[in-house]
């Protein structure tokens, strides 16, 4: 009697320091393979595992979630503690469970909440894979004047690493964007259907630029309009003060390739 195929998502939390981003590579580790290989040691299938975000080499998450498809009885919620007695102390599988075969962790996401952190004060030993290392005040008041103008429905295009020539639509929506003071470190909060390669390094380091006095608050809106071709594009911070803290499905996930809007619940 053939194994009937269920698909299985987790919830995946991950130090990236070690790993060369999500998406596999020959001769690399990266997040994707290496949840793969637990996998297949697990219950000898060779799968095939899709990501919710494909973060950068050297990002962090909290919240990450993918799905594969199996027909090992395992039961889901148990996929979690025995993939993780295989896998590395830097990487873990949070939560496990059994979705239906419509869902899919990227399209059928509606929302994704990424953070990065900026320290203020003194180098710290135990958080400097986590954080980006500014050692100095920032003017918050401005930074947040600044992430006005970044909230909703626009041209990012000044705002990616590098232009993936696979992507044409370089447009995007952020729902929300919080630039917050939280003890020696400054949180950068944003939250958005999808985004763009190195799209939150580039706007943390136009929101750094202002907060230093590098750049005017009012430059950060003209990079979303074809003012952008006047301008110096933002710094890109580095990848290890960043990470994926959350992405949302809703009550009833649904593929969102073809939809104008998301709407929120």
């Amino acid at each position: 009697m053939p194994s009937v195929m269920k698909r299985i998502q987790f919830v995946v939390s991950y130090d990236g320091t070690e790993f060369c981003g999500w998406a596999a590579q020959t001769g690399r580790r990266t997040v994707q393979s290496t949840l793969r290989e637990a996998v297949r040691r697990v219950s000898g299938e060779d799968i095939e595992i899709v990501g919710a975000s494909r973060t950068d080499s050297g990002a962090h998450a909290k919240g990450q979630v993918c799905h594969f498809d199996t027909g090992v009885n395992i039961e889901p919620e148990k996929w979690a503690r025995i993939v993780n007695n295989v896998l590395e102390p830097d990487i873990a599988v949070i939560a496990s469970r059994h979705v239906s075969d419509s869902f899919h962790s990227r399209f059928s996401a509606f929302d994704r909440f990424y953070r990065y952190r900026i320290q203020t004060d003194l180098r710290d030993p135990l958080r400097s894979r986590f954080v980006h290392e500014y050692g100095r005040e920032l003017d918050i008041p401005k930074m947040q004047e600044a992430a006005r103008f970044l909230v909703g429905d626009h041209d990012f295009k000044a705002f990616t690493e590098e232009l993936d020539p696979h992507v044409e639509n370089t447009r995007r929506e952020l729902y929300s964007f919080e630039v917050r003071h939280y003890r020696d470190e400054v949180w950068v909060d944003v939250v958005g259907t999808a985004f763009l390669r190195g799209m939150m390094r580039r706007m943390a380091g136009a929101l750094l630029e202002v907060g230093r006095g590098y750049r005017p608050v009012e430059e950060v809106g003209k990079l979303l309009t074809e003012e952008r071709n006047q301008l110096n594009w933002p710094v890109v911070l580095p990848a290890k003060g960043l990470c994926l803290m959350r992405v949302r499905y809703g009550r009833h996930p649904k593929d969102n390739r073809s939809a104008k809007t998301v709407q929120l619940p």
